[in-house]
């Protein structure tokens, strides 16, 4: 791992900014990126001085997901490993979620996966007009560890886009399946989200944050979290089922690289719509 800091953050005139900072691997989350953006949201919750939460990615995209080479290189060789990496995979989502101060995600380029995930984590996604979403997991013999998906928008929506892998669901087509709150041109992206967090900002604390344990109360009244950890139970017993797609994506990421990986994985989709 380099010594670069995999976050950054700063608390600015009632902001807090997290920033994935891993640029030139598309900020994509390894463990020890995870890790530190639970600890920087649990300095916000405590921090008197921060009311909303800004999330976004260094560099020319959000992020791609979970590190798809990191987790190559992991010996997930029981259960129990598989269970606790899926774990810190889902405590990291669920922690913008269950943050008292309100999250939004400035989100611009790919936003995939687990990326996607912890957007919808988000109470608010503001994104660029040409950020590109996907849920891709089922194309490599995965799936999704936070199945928020059904909840933010309607089981139709949710089934097309986690069945199919889609991974290229326009921003336009986002912001139809109210997954995302606005499109914004990407030149304005941070501005606008700072303009909305402002808006936040200058509420009262207490009100706001009380309007948001409601409004995720309702939620767990209907049964989100039991269903969000039956389906953390279900990933992991994908990510233990052997499958010939699964086993080729590691084959060829362990011989020729994620790259060619990922490229096999796009290929056998090359005809689709």
């Amino acid at each position: 791992m380099s010594d670069q800091d995999l976050i950054i953050t700063r608390v600015e005139d009632g902001i807090g900014y997290l920033t994935f900072n891993r640029p030139d691997k598309m900020n994509a989350f390894n463990n020890e990126l995870m890790q530190d953006a639970i600890a920087a949201m649990d300095g916000f919750a405590a921090d008197d001085d921060v009311h909303v939460v800004i999330v976004s990615g260094a560099g020319r995209t959000f992020s791609a997901g979970f590190d798809l080479l990191a987790g190559g290189e992991r010996k997930l060789d029981s259960i129990d490993k598989v269970r606790a990496q899926m774990g810190l995979q889902f405590d990291f989502i669920i922690k913008f979620w269950d943050s008292p101060k309100p999250t939004i995600a400035a989100v611009h380029g790919y936003c995939l996966a687990g990326a996607f995930e912890a957007s919808l984590a988000c109470d608010i996604t503001i994104a660029a007009e040409d950020a590109i979403f996907g849920e891709p997991e089922v194309r490599f013999g995965t799936g999704a560890v936070a199945m928020l998906l059904p909840w933010i928008t309607g089981p139709k929506q949710a089934k097309e886009l986690m069945l199919t892998g889609e991974d290229r669901l326009s921003a336009q087509d986002a912001l139809r399946m109210g997954l995302v709150n606005r499109l914004v041109p990407g030149d304005e992206l941070q501005d606008r989200a700072r303009a909305m967090a402002t808006k936040i900002a200058r509420s009262a604390p207490v009100s706001v944050r009380l309007s948001k344990q409601a409004i995720n109360r309702s939620y767990e009244i209907m049964g989100m979290r039991q269903a969000l950890l039956m389906g953390l139970d279900i990933d992991v017993e994908i990510n233990t089922t052997p499958s010939w797609a699964k086993q080729e994506f590691a084959r060829i990421r362990k011989e020729q690289g994620v790259k060619a990986a990922i490229a096999w994985r796009d290929g056998r989709f090359a005809d689709g719509d």
